[in-house]
């Protein structure tokens, strides 16, 4: 088992959304998240005032899949919507899951997916 973890623009949410589930993928957290990669930040004016946004809003998407098929269809799904082309389209990241538990039947692993 694998979890995908992704940081995306948030624009890009539904479009991400909606390749997964084209691609077959079930399940997914969604959650709002602040960060910077190498842009940093940027500067912004408001009312005449320049100020510095430090932290850029993101989105971060987790999925966690059950075997390498739907890992790659995920991952592809992701990449492709997601992408705009410009500085701070995010980055996909991907980990071994060694154990899954749902909580309302005990099921376990694969059967918990």
């Amino acid at each position: 088992m694998k979890k995908i973890e992704a940081i995306i623009k948030p624009f890009k949410l539904e479009e991400v959304k909606d390749a997964l589930v084209e691609a077959g993928i079930e399940g997914m957290t969604v959650s709002e998240v602040k960060g910077y990669g190498r842009q940093q930040g940027h500067s912004e004016l408001y009312r005449g005032a320049e100020y510095v946004v430090e932290f850029i809003p993101k989105i971060k998407i987790e999925i966690v899949v059950s075997n390498d098929e739907y890992l790659n269809k995920a991952i592809e799904a992701i990449n492709q919507a997601a992408k705009t082309g410009k500085i701070g389209d995010g980055k996909i990241f991907v980990s071994t899951i060694d154990h899954v538990i749902r909580i309302r039947t005990d099921e376990e692993d694969e059967d918990a997916l």
